[in-house]
């Protein structure tokens, strides 16, 4: 019964079946969960794309039930991944929206809230837990403003020190914080100088291995995709995820740029992202012709893109270490692909992917050395491609699903009497 259970208020932003990964990580964890408590997640209408489809267009909030789980759509403004002031509109319309969507429900047990909005996030939590009580979990993607100074988004000191306080004080008036990486503990610990840091526990994201996981080369669908995009006989480098601001895709396309006599490749970009029109705008006055541009897919067929490709990038944008964890990896790894990454040394992607050895890494902004290690890595294909079964069995390993919604149901509720089984290893890298 639904009212026996512990009330859980989930600030989601982007939600299922926005193909945001936040959205995707959050509609697998609130249904994985929704066992123990009786869950309201509060989200925007569809529009990861900037685009509100019509039939959101006539209301404000919209009330679905999606697999047991209650969901309040607040509508927004379209808006331009390019435009800043699209954009903060967007934001702050969902923000406000929220606010007035907590004041209508009852009490709740527990606020779970994410740092995305960037700052409006957290804020939302501890609105969350003033007027409907409760326990406060903020579980951080993403660290901002960091995240913002490490791509120059934004110089203003005046506005990134108030987001620093602000996001200090959200952090401070939550009962916990759960970040997704070890290298996130240390900014944590970092931002509050190792003196009185916000109680804290690190979650890996995850995939679901049931749903991403290694096809055969010959594999019809696969097959059908490879054809449809002009990959038949080529090795495919694959880049699957945001197009957007912290992964230094506008540089990177310069290293792609010294393959473009390559007949035997193809640079395959799937998805979208504010830097996108800024790289397609490259490649065409370039005449770059064996890069190509794929749309977001849908989840249900995520299995025969990722399969698709021979190698994936996963990259980061120098200064993002300890900031955020590029899920894409995941993905990546579940699909048994081989890794290319071009990660900070002591970060949390690097470091999965050096204790499985499911690909290399090169240091960001070193674009000679990352040249040269793709091209090996391109001319010794057979070999290297070997390397990205030992992904997937880390993935069956050490970061399954289950386990992973088993292990935030346990922090949320505080029950430190459950038992997770996991060996020494797992407790580090889940």
């Amino acid at each position: 019964m639904a009212d026996l259970k512990k009330k859980l208020l989930v600030y989601a932003h982007y939600y299922y079946p926005d193909v945001a990964s936040t959205g995707q990580i959050l509609k697998e964890l609130c249904e994985g969960m929704k066992d123990k408590f009786d869950i309201t997640v509060i989200c925007v209408v569809p529009s990861y794309s900037g685009k509100v489809d019509e039939k959101y267009k006539t209301d404000k909030y919209y009330y679905e039930n999606i697999n047991g789980v209650k969901v309040i759509r607040v509508r927004v403004p379209e808006f331009t991944k390019g435009n800043k002031k699209s954009r903060i509109e967007n934001l702050l319309v969902y923000f406000f929206r929220a606010v007035c969507s907590t004041l209508k429900l009852e009490k709740q047990d527990y606020i779970f809230t994410i740092s995305q909005p960037p700052i409006l996030g957290g804020v939302l939590g501890v609105i969350g837990k003033w007027v409907k009580g409760g326990k406060l979990i903020y579980n951080i993607q993403d660290f901002n403003p960091e995240q913002t100074v490490a791509v120059g988004y934004s110089k203003n000191k005046l506005i990134l020190n108030m987001a620093m306080s602000i996001d200090k004080f959200s952090c401070k008036r939550a009962d916990k914080v759960i970040v997704v990486g070890r290298d996130m503990q240390e900014t944590l610990r970092n931002r509050f100088k190792n003196k009185n840091v916000p109680n804290n526990v690190f979650i890996n994201n995850w995939i679901d291995e049931k749903e991403i996981y290694p096809l055969p080369d010959d594999n019809e669908r696969v097959m059908a995709f490879k054809k449809k995009y002009g990959f038949e006989n080529k090795i495919v480098v694959m880049y699957s995820g945001n197009i957007g601001l912290y992964y230094d895709l506008e540089n990177l396309i310069k290293v792609i740029e010294r393959f473009k006599d390559r007949d035997d490749v193809v640079f395959a970009f799937v998805g979208d992202g504010t830097k996108k029109q800024d790289i397609e705008t490259y490649v065409n006055e370039h005449k770059l012709r064996n890069i190509k541009f794929i749309p977001y897919q849908d989840k249900a067929d995520l299995i025969y893109s990722l399969n698709a490709g021979d190698v994936h990038w996963v990259v980061n944008a120098k200064g993002i270490k300890g900031v955020s964890v590029p899920s894409k990896l995941y993905g990546v790894m579940a699909a048994g692909k081989t890794v290319f990454g071009v990660l900070e040394e002591g970060s949390e992607a690097r470091l999965i992917i050096e204790e499985c050895g499911c690909g290399v890494c090169i240091e960001p902004v070193k674009y000679d050395e990352i040249y040269e290690e793709l091209k090996k890595v391109i001319d010794n294909n057979d070999e290297y491609r070997r390397l990205g079964i030992k992904g997937k069995r880390y993935v069956d390993k050490y970061i399954k699903k289950d386990v992973a919604i088993r292990k935030y149901s346990r922090e949320i509720l505080c029950e430190d009497d459950v038992v997770v089984e996991v060996d020494a290893k797992e407790r580090i890298s889940i």
